[in-house]
């Protein structure tokens, strides 16, 4: 077997044998990688609500973006602050700089998601061109925190349970 880049280096070494186990969860099951699914649909709703908007005009989809707007921050903001606490909790999270850059996009994508509701509070009238460029951004921020954490699911092992028998 071909010498890996975790054999080589003392500093990848030290990195992968610190524990990257949940310390924000419920019977083990980190309450982050649970939290995260209802902003990320929610953006993506009021992506949708808007392109909806734009094409027919009908006020139905003003109201129900601005919902989803809503409760994409909201829930954007819980989901964060349970994935900072891990941050902070668990230092074989914070060594990896995916952890960092997930953290980095997340930020924006939450601070995106509470501009474009302020936006639907201050001037529901400027859902068409700035609402929808917004939620636009907000998905293409989504994606990019959803890869970054996707790696540190599926590269680094964060939050996984796995058992002696396995």
């Amino acid at each position: 077997m071909s010498e890996t880049a975790t054999d080589s280096s003392p500093v990848i070494q030290a990195v992968a044998e610190k524990d990257v186990s949940s310390a924000v969860a419920i019977a083990g099951h980190p309450i982050h990688a649970m939290a995260v699914h209802f902003p990320i649909a929610l953006a993506i709703a009021t992506l949708g609500a808007d392109v909806f908007y734009w094409w027919g005009g009908d006020p139905f989809w003003l109201r129900a973006g601005f919902w989803a707007a809503a409760f994409a921050f909201g829930t954007g903001v819980a989901a964060s602050l349970v994935g900072t606490a891990e941050l902070l909790l668990v230092p074989g999270i914070r060594s990896r700089a995916a952890s960092w850059t997930h953290a980095i996009a997340a930020m924006m994508f939450v601070s995106i998601c509470g501009m474009n509701f302020v936006l639907r509070v201050v001037a529901p009238d400027a859902v068409l061109p700035l609402g929808l460029a917004l939620s636009g951004l907000g998905g293409v921020f989504t994606g990019l925190a959803g890869w970054h954490g996707g790696k540190l699911i599926l590269h680094h092992g964060v939050g996984i349970m796995v058992s002696d028998q396995e």
